[in-house]
């Protein structure tokens, strides 16, 4: 008989404990938590909606690499934060009190393993150790190899030892994947915050049109608000179309009729190469880098340390935009200083944040 009073004596307990629970859930303590109180004042940093329903924030600092050179081309590095201003849409924005900061820089090696580098690879290998030994202790490095494929090679990292590593591994292809790899470069190796973002490419530029458009490729660079520099051997493979097209066309009109095929082919290339120069122009000069065009491969490694001598003498500037809509939009930069015969390198704009 003793186990039926036992469950009833249990069904009594727990009504008990589960209305005791109901009680402290519904407490007015609990009740006041869960109730709207009064509005909060907004954060410095929350959004609010303004009248024509258009999100506005303290936007994030805009960090903006600039490099300023005389009219020698020698690097200018003693300019202070008065020396100055900058505008967006035509109107100046304010530079904030850490204007001139010594900021690390995060920088993409890429090379182009086509057939038009291949043979030059280990002068592109020397350039990229002796490039790497510039850099400062923060700075890290990657690196990205493009032809029919774009492959990662090395990831970031700041160990040249690394990098040495990952430079052996590099394997000539055939074809161009140039706009490919500018867009993994900006999209997928974004740099650290508050760290510059750059990326060096050794490349013809032309690309095999297996991929995204150059047009796609400059805009993933502008996004990204990446600086982009290219050592382009289109001088030095243009020597050589020259070279090879002038002999054949000094032989006699039987030999020139029977190698018009190849003499087409070579015309083509050096109207190719044209076009790529005046786009590798148009990318440097919209991210704010520089197109290098050396005369022969022995000159890699020289030209790989101006451009680290180019970041080392970089100022980087930062304000806040006074226009703080997200809706987008491309933001027009202008960078001025005191001395208007000085030569400033920039990058054109920059792609608001959305909604």
């Amino acid at each position: 008989m003793w186990p039926v009073p036992s469950l009833k004596r249990c069904d009594l307990t727990c009504s008990a404990l589960l209305l005791c629970l109901l009680l402290l859930i519904f407490s007015p303590a609990s009740a006041q938590n869960k109730s709207p109180a009064r509005t909060p004042s907004p954060k410095q940093d929350e959004q609010e909606i303004d009248p024509d329903d258009v999100i506005s924030v303290n936007t994030t600092e805009i960090l903006l690499p600039v490099t300023v050179r005389e009219r020698n081309g020698s690097l200018v590095s003693n300019l202070t934060r008065k020396d100055f201003r900058i505008f967006e849409d035509d109107v100046e924005q304010t530079l904030s009190d850490f204007s001139l900061r010594n900021v690390p820089v995060d920088v993409a090696l890429i090379v182009d393993a086509s057939s038009s580098v291949a043979g030059n690879l280990d002068d592109f290998r020397n350039a990229a150790e002796g490039f790497a030994s510039h850099l400062e202790q923060d700075d890290r490095i990657s690196l990205i190899q493009f032809d029919d494929r774009v492959l990662m090679l090395q990831d970031w990292t700041r160990s040249l030892v690394q990098l040495r590593r990952a430079l052996r591994r590099i394997v000539p292809g055939k074809f161009t994947r140039f706009h490919d790899a500018m867009l993994l470069a900006a999209r997928e190796q974004a740099p650290r915050k508050n760290a510059r973002h750059a990326i060096i490419v050794l490349t013809d530029g032309i690309d095999s049109n297996q991929g995204i458009t150059f047009a796609a490729a400059l805009r993933a660079a502008l996004e990204a608000q990446t600086t982009i520099y290219v050592v382009s051997n289109s001088g030095i493979e243009r020597s050589k179309k020259q070279e090879e097209l002038a002999s054949l066309l000094a032989a006699n009109s039987a030999a020139v009729r029977f190698n018009q095929l190849r003499i087409d082919d070579l015309r083509l290339g050096l109207q190719a190469l044209d076009e790529s120069e005046h786009r590798l122009e148009q990318l440097t000069s919209a991210t704010g880098g520089r197109l290098y065009k050396p005369n022969s491969f022995n000159d890699l490694e020289r030209t790989y340390a101006e451009v680290a001598e180019e970041l080392r003498h970089q100022y980087t500037l930062y304000f806040s935009p006074l226009n703080v809509r997200r809706d987008g939009q491309f933001r027009r930069l202008r960078v001025e200083t005191l001395d208007p015969s000085r030569q400033i390198t920039a990058r054109i704009g920059y792609y608001a944040p959305k909604k």
